[in-house]
């Protein structure tokens, strides 16, 4: 495990771009077959226009690290490169983004779209350019905080008073009441609880994730990073986690397992 956050006395484990992407990278070394990694970052997310062709918005998703006013954005294409084309067949990655504009963040070619029903298809986002942005063989799932135009919540009304990531809360609130039994039931229930969240919350605010989030999530890899801007509290639209893969499924019948 290796964890990053922006209160660590050692400078080697705050979240800067540099430690972030070394632990990327530290990740992924020498997967194998029979392998599974989490990579899970709860803080700020954003967007920038894409010039190269590879998205079908024009959009590239970014993380933005504590440093990212001097140093710089973390940008999908390289999230892709990093944790996602190099694994091997036989290694299993999931990502959990809790963070605005985080919903296609690692640029897999595969959107689950899922309506209030559940009733869901599968959105074919592989890059108009032809650029190959699967996996080497390995599986990955991607559970994102919302979609790309939408942002991610802090909110009490989870956890009875604490400031807490609405999708992070939400995500391990549905595996401890026993609706992580496949993706598509995860992901349907992470979806109601958000969407509970706002309708208590019609005429209040939220705030619009900050980087504070649940501590370790199951004793795996967390990376933390969190702007070094103030963030006002601003009125915020419902937001709806998402589901993306390297590959389409049927999002009922494979049963979820990290």
């Amino acid at each position: 495990m290796l964890n990053t956050v922006e209160d660590e006395v050692d400078p080697m484990r705050w979240p800067t771009k540099n430690n972030i992407r070394t632990a990327m990278h530290w990740l992924v070394l020498g997967c194998k077959a029979g392998d599974s990694l989490v990579f899970h970052f709860s803080g700020h997310g954003n967007n920038q226009t894409n010039y190269t062709g590879d998205e079908i918005d024009g959009f590239d998703e970014t993380l933005l690290p504590v440093d990212h006013l001097t140093s710089g954005v973390i940008v999908d294409d390289e999230i892709n490169a990093t944790i996602v084309r190099p694994l091997p067949y036989g290694v299993k990655l999931h990502a959990i983004i809790d963070a605005c504009s985080s919903g296609t963040v690692l640029d897999l070619p595969y959107l689950c779209k899922m309506d209030s029903l559940g009733n869901y298809e599968w959105e074919d986002h592989r890059p108009p350019s032809g650029m190959w942005k699967g996996t080497s063989g390995g599986e990955v799932f991607s559970f994102t905080g919302c979609d790309d135009d939408q942002t991610s919540a802090d909110t009490p009304e989870l956890s009875g008073g604490a400031w807490t990531g609405a999708m992070t809360y939400a995500f391990i609130q549905a595996i401890e009441r026993g609706h992580g039994t496949t993706y598509g039931s995860l992901l349907k229930a992470m979806r109601s609880t958000v969407h509970e969240i706002f309708d208590k919350a019609k005429g209040r605010e939220l705030m619009e994730v900050a980087g504070d989030f649940l501590a370790t999530l199951f004793g795996l890899l967390i990376l933390n990073a969190s702007s070094s801007e103030e963030t006002d509290n601003i009125p915020q639209k419902t937001q709806e986690p998402q589901l993306t893969a390297n590959e389409a499924f049927a999002v009922y019948e494979k049963s979820f397992s990290l």
